[in-house]
Order: structure tokens, then C-alpha cells, then sequence
């Protein structure tokens, strides 16, 4: 056996043993950091890894850090905690509620536009799912819905957060598409190439997103006509009836300002995603002072939750820059640029291949671990055979979306569950098929035309 089949079938071996130390449990960053540093160890044993190679990793770690795009992933954060602290998402589903509910099905539509509405302002689907689920899932039992209609109204529309700008997945899937489109053209010898940025990334998931908002609308307008026993109206007060445009006004225009004054700066060109990013922790900071819900213990228990989370992503991709390293080291890119160019139907099979690989994954693993181990390995082989970088990002980002929902392991799931104590897990898991049944409907709709992901971003330009 030469070396070089020896190193690729190290890698292969590294690639699958990966996700069966991460099934079994152990700590995300240092599962894949720790797994590639094994094999590294016993490929430099073996005389098929070079060692030295590993010394790059604390360049590149360097790099991370510094990225500015990277730096707007916990003012994204900081700005959805804000905005959950403050009891201002929690204003807007009462009152949404309470404007659509007096139709059938008109509650879960409410959920689905405030989901929309809180993923355009805070791109964190934890916090989303949370919110919702504390006062969204009494409202709707209390108003008769089916258990699982109402656990996938609510779970969806958290993922919402996903794929509706800003959202962190998308800058970090962003950012690994600069890498990787900056890997093609230098490939290709092309050295004027116009970059990918995340701020067009993020343009581009505006109408995809709003496909999707309008898919989940259509579906529980369905149930409404269909099973209206499931999603009865919600009656209300003479005084609701009459002070309802008021506190319409009042709930519902802060934020509509805070979403225009973030992606109205992106979609017009007046401030990259990191400087949006700024613009909307000032301005989430602002709305909570003037509901007179900002204090000093808040501001500081919301940087603490921020930490925690950016802290988690950084050091998930520290390890993972790691394990792209040896993978490559070990000739794992070379396997995998022949598996996808011998794919059936060239570009658009091995792209499906990709995408399907990421949507099995969901199954069993976080987000952050799919964009970290698969992005910086396929991307930079299906942009050296000519797929549109961008409109691969947004497809890749709707795929990402269902691992939030798909069973056993779907976050959204357990966030759910974690604030509605009385809500069966088989219920949710019902009640999610339907909306990630619909997920991919809203991708296959971007997969046949293309141009709902890039005729904004044209049309911006």
C-alpha cells in the first residue's frame, strides 16, 4: 500500500470516526480538535502526515480572531438577548396574537410572523424558540390547539432565526465561503475574482426566507379550512377589541424600526453586516431603555449569556480548523474532489450529494459541527467546478435549517421541551414532519430557480 492510499484512508477513517466520538457524547471542540490531533499523531507515526503541517493552526486561529466578519457574530447575539430580556418579543406575540387570533388559525399565523419578525431582529434560534414557547404554547392550548400543530408552528418559525439575515449561521457559512471561493479562483488562476461577502449572503436569504415564512402560513391556513378543530379562534375582551391598533403601534413599530435600521443598512449598501451589527445592539439597547427595562444586572447577565454562546462557536471552529487541516494533511480533499466530480450529473449531482450529506447529518449533530467539519471540504471543490458561490450558500443555509427540527437530536426540539414541561417529545416530533416536509419544499424551490436567491442581490447591485 502506497502512503498516499494509506493517508486518504486515514482521513476517510478520521471523517467517520468524528461523528462517532461526537454520538457518544463528548464535547464538541474538543472532539473534533482532539480526533484530528490523534490522527495526526498516528499519520506522522505512519509516515504519511507531516507533522510541521500543524504548526499553521495557531496562524490560523490568529486569523479567526481578528476577522472582522467574525466579530459581528456575538453583536448578532448580544442584540437578540437584548431584545428577549427586555419582554420586547414577548409584547409583540401577545398583541400579534391578539390581531390575528379571532380567525381560525389566526394565532399560528401570528407565531409565524413574530417568529419572522424576531429572526430579522435578533438571527438566534435558541432564544427565538424560547421566547415563544414561554408565551406562545399556553396562549394556544388555552385557545384549543392541537399539541402538535402548535410545537411545529412554534419550533419553525424559531428556526426562522436560521436563515433570515442576520443570522449567525449564515455568517459563519459566509465566511467559509470567502475561504473557500478565495481557494477556487486562485485554483483557476483567476486572481481578479470579485469576492464572496456575508453581507451579500445575506441579501440573498431574504427572499428564500420569506418563501418559507409564506409556506408556513399556507399550511396552517390548510389546517384552518381542513381540521378546524385543531387551530380554534381566540376570542377576545371589548377592551382588547378597542385598544387593540394602539398597542398594535406601539408593539409592533420599534422593532419594524430596528429591522429596516440592520437590513435596510445591508440590503442598501450603507454598512457591512459588522457594522449592522453594531447598529443593531445600539438600537435593541435603546428600545429597552425606552420600555424602561434596561438595568445593570440585565445588561450584565445578557453579555454573560453572550459569551457563553460566542465562546462556544469560536472554540467549535478553533478545533475545527484543526481537523481541516490534518483532513487535508492526510489527503482526505483529494477522496473527496473524486467522489464529487464522479458524480452523476456533474456540478448539480455532486452539489445534491453535499446537500444531502449535511441533511443526514442534521439527524444526529448541531449545526455549528456541520458548517465547521463539511463546508471547508465540499465548498472549495463545487466552486472549482462552477457553482454559483452565493446562491450555494443559501441552499446549504435552508438544508442547515431542518437539523434544527429533524429528530432525535433537532434543537428547537428540546428547546421547546425545555419550557413546556407538560409537551410530549413524540408530539413535537409529529409536529415538526409537516414543517421540515415544508423546509425542503422552500429549498427544492431555490434548487429550480436559482434566481429567488440571486435577483435581490442583483437588483441591489
Amino acid at each position: 500500500m502506497t502512503p498516499a492510499l494509506l493517508g486518504e484512508i486515514l482521513s476517510l477513517v478520521m471523517f467517520v470516526a468524528v461523528f462517532a466520538v461526537l454520538m457518544l457524547g463528548f464535547p464538541v471542540a474538543f472532539s473534533i480538535g482532539g480526533t484530528a490531533v490523534f490522527f495526526a499523531a498516528l499519520g506522522s507515526l505512519l509516515g504519511v502526515f507531516d507533522w510541521p503541517l500543524l504548526a499553521g493552526i495557531t496562524g490560523r486561529i490568529i486569523d479567526s480572531l481578528v476577522n472582522e466578519v467574525l466579530v459581528s457574530v456575538p453583536l448578532f447575539i448580544l442584540m437578540g438577548v437584548l431584545l428577549e430580556r427586555s419582554k420586547i418579543a414577548e409584547e409583540l406575540l401577545i398583541t400579534m396574537g391578539q390581531t390575528f387570533g379571532k380567525m381560525r388559525g389566526g394565532l399560528g399565523i401570528s407565531v409565524i410572523v413574530v417568529g419572522a419578525m424576531l429572526a430579522a431582529s435578533t438571527g438566534i434560534v435558541g432564544a427565538t424558540v424560547v421566547a415563544m414557547g414561554l408565551i406562545s404554547y399556553p396562549a394556544m392550548m388555552r385557545a384549543g390547539y392541537d399539541k402538535r400543530l402548535a410545537s411545529g408552528i412554534i419550533t419553525a418559525s424559531g428556526t426562522l432565526a436560521q436563515l433570515i439575515p442576520p443570522s449567525t449561521v449564515l455568517i459563519l457559512v459566509g465566511t467559509m465561503l470567502q475561504n473557500a471561493n478565495t481557494q477556487a479562483n486562485l485554483a483557476a488562476g483567476r486572481f481578479s475574482a470579485p469576492p464572496v461577502t456575508v453581507t451579500d449572503l445575506f441579501v440573498a436569504a431574504i427572499i428564500p426566507g420569506l418563501v418559507l415564512v409564506g409556506l408556513f402560513i399556507a399550511w396552517t391556513v390548510a389546517v384552518a379550512i381542513f381540521r378546524p378543530e385543531q387551530c380554534p379562534p381566540v376570542p377576545m375582551t371589548d377592551e382588547e377589541r378597542r385598544t387593540l391598533i394602539p398597542r398594535i403601534l406601539k408593539a409592533l413599530v420599534p422593532p419594524l424600526l430596528l429591522i429596516v435600521a440592520v437590513l435596510g443598512s445591508i440590503l442598501f449598501g450603507f454598512a457591512t453586516a459588522t457594522e449592522s451589527a453594531a447598529v443593531g445592539v445600539m438600537g435593541a439597547a435603546m428600545l429597552a431603555a425606552a420600555r424602561r427595562r434596561i438595568t445593570l444586572d440585565m445588561l450584565r447577565q445578557s453579555c454573560l449569556a453572550t459569551l457563553n454562546l460566542s465562546t462556544m462557536i469560536y472554540v467549535i471552529l478553533f478545533g475545527a480548523t484543526i481537523f481541516s487541516l490534518v483532513f487535508r494533511g492526510l489527503g482526505g480533499e483529494k477522496i473527496a474532489e473524486d467522489v464529487l466530480t464522479a458524480m452523476p450529473g456533474g456540478a448539480t449531482g455532486a452539489v445534491f450529494v453535499t446537500l444531502l450529506l449535511m441533511f443526514v447529518l442534521g439527524f444526529f449533530i448541531d449545526t455549528f459541527e456541520i458548517i465547521f467539519i463539511v463546508v471547508p471540504i465540499f465548498a472549495p471543490i463545487l466552486l472549482k467546478m462552477g457553482v454559483e458561490p452565493i446562491w450555494l450558500g443559501v441552499m446549504m443555509g435552508m438544508i442547515l435549517q431542518t437539523s434544527y427540527l429533524t429528530p432525535p437530536f433537532g434543537f428547537a426540539i428540546f428547546y421547546l421541551q425545555g419550557v413546556a414541561r407538560d409537551l410530549p417529545t413524540s408530539a413535537i416530533y409529529r409536529g415538526v414532519v409537516p414543517f421540515v416536509i415544508l423546509q425542503l419544499g422552500g429549498a427544492a424551490a431555490v434548487w429550480m430557480f436559482p434566481s429567488l436567491a440571486t435577483w435581490l442581490l442583483t437588483t441591489a447591485k
